[in-house]
């Protein structure tokens, strides 16, 4: 049987709660701590969930094996980079800093001390997603969609570093080039950072990828689209639902048409197009996306192997967030087109 791991949770705020609670039901580790400077908010959670409420973690009398670091992302380097030297892994909530320098901070350090540090990209966890990465496709074309009503919670982040983040870390996964140019637009409507944003990126191996993030809609939605070569793939994240049209599945419309001797699919018209293509739903195995993240992390721990989001992998989504932001502030709304009419005012 597993070594049971000592685990602390510093942070006690939302995501910190839900991180106690998902440790609380796991069988392979114990929660010894809850860690906030509201040292009321942490014996909240240590009410329900056990462990010690504490106010720093140098009050950390007994050695730990791990903490889950759940604090503001200003912070992240301060509590995570301390925990790590004392030979504590770590798994850190995303994104894994406010700008890429403090990432790579973050990134050494684990580097140095030879600690997991694993970012809580949640969104990888997501079933649906699991499902699109195990299909090992290569993307050609993908857009993304992620809008939501303002939430008040992150109104000192645009929605690039709050809401975009998470299709970033995912758009990266899938299509494995770190050479890229970006052209971006955002509007700030309700503070001093951007609140809609759209970002098309241009991979070096020819990958284009479309991503917007809005947080004044009146709906939720969460939505990938993917093109291949072979394949087209739809997905929704927040009712967990994809569908694949297959190139290989769907190669009786190209015999048939050869069968009945039509020069192109236009003369195929009157025939019935959803009882012919062949659309396929994606197997979707349900699980709690944050259970699943912590299990991967204690793996990562007992195996020694690299974590599920990796530290390097973290800092590559800030990099190109915070790329996307100054994309964003160096667009030109007032740019001409060929007459000399100023675009703006057309």
């Amino acid at each position: 049987m597993s070594k049971s791991l000592r685990v602390a949770v510093v942070g006690a705020g939302r995501m910190g709660r839900h991180h106690a609670r998902t440790l609380f039901g796991l069988g392979d580790c114990e929660l010894v701590a809850v860690i906030d400077q509201d040292v009321a908010r942490a014996r909240q959670l240590t009410s329900e969930y056990g462990g010690r409420a504490l106010s720093s973690i140098d009050e950390l009398a007994d050695p730990i094996d791990a903490a889950t670091v759940a604090v503001p992302t200003v912070v992240h380097a301060d509590v995570a980079i301390p925990l790590m030297r004392r030979g504590v892994h770590v798994l850190v909530e995303k994104p894994l800093a406010q700008d890429s320098a403090t990432a790579r901070r973050l990134l050494e350090a684990s580097r140095e001390t030879d600690r997991v540090l694993q970012v809580g990209h949640s969104e990888r966890f997501n079933p649906v997603v699991q499902a699109l990465i195990r299909m090992e496709v290569t993307p050609k074309f993908i857009e993304t969609h992620r809008i939501s009503p303002f939430t008040f919670r992150s109104a000192d982040v645009g929605v690039v570093f709050d809401m975009m983040i998470h299709d970033i870390d995912i758009v990266l996964h899938l299509v494995r080039d770190r050479e890229y140019t970006i052209d971006a637009v955002g509007v700030n409507v309700i503070g001093q950072c951007e609140d809609v944003a759209n970002a098309r990126v241009r991979f070096s191996n020819g990958s284009v990828v479309n991503m917007t993030a809005s947080r004044l809609a009146l709906k939720t939605e969460r939505r990938i689209r993917v093109f291949c070569p072979t394949a087209y793939l739809s997905m929704d994240y927040q009712k967990k639902t994809g569908i694949a049209i297959k190139l290989d599945s769907n190669l009786d419309l190209i015999k048939m048409a050869r069968e009945r001797n039509y020069e192109d699919l236009s003369q195929m018209q009157s025939l019935d197009y959803g009882s012919m293509v062949k659309v396929e739903p994606l197997e979707i195995k349900e699980r709690d996306a944050l259970e699943a993240e912590t299990t991967s992390f204690f793996e990562s721990i007992r195996t020694g192997g690299q974590a599920a989001v990796s530290a390097e992998e973290g800092y590559l989504a800030v990099e190109m967030a915070e790329r996307i932001i100054k994309a964003v502030k160096r667009h030109d709304w007032g740019a001409r087109d060929s007459d000399g009419a100023t675009l703006a005012n057309v």
